[in-house]
């Protein structure tokens, strides 16, 4: 899907809760509202939303969703729009993963998308790293 970003990291030994928690506060400094749903053996959901102008360029029931799955040695970042889901903390992630987690999107939200994915992805990286 268009705007949709999948980073794959083996051999790495990352703490995935550490790597949950170091994109939650990149996106908060950056000004989103972040809520995570409570992490499971199918990994963790991270969600994000901005208020002002954007909410006339993204709808409201649209976020940023970065989605952890795997092991510290073998695991899966994928970043991309989906649904903003209302108490995602209390959501089972199996719920998301078997649901539509991800989103089409239109060319406005496409190009601030791929914005802020290639940001977070290069945070995600360096953190690996």
């Amino acid at each position: 899907m268009v705007g949709d970003k999948e980073e794959h990291f083996q051999g790495k030994g990352t703490d995935l809760s550490a790597l949950q928690s170091h994109v939650e506060e990149y996106l908060k400094s950056d000004g989103f509202k972040v809520q995570t749903s409570a992490p499971s053996d199918q990994g963790s959901v991270i969600q994000a939303k901005k208020g002002g102008f954007l909410q006339g360029v993204i709808a409201a029931d649209r976020a940023l969703t970065v989605t952890i799955a795997g092991s510290p040695a073998d695991f899966t970042v994928h970043v991309g729009i989906g649904k903003w889901r209302e108490h995602l903390e209390v959501i089972a992630v199996e719920t998301l993963v078997l649901g539509e987690l991800f989103l089409v999107v239109d060319v406005a939200e496409t190009a601030w998308n791929l914005e802020i994915e290639e940001k977070l992805v290069k945070e995600i990286k360096s953190f690996v790293s």
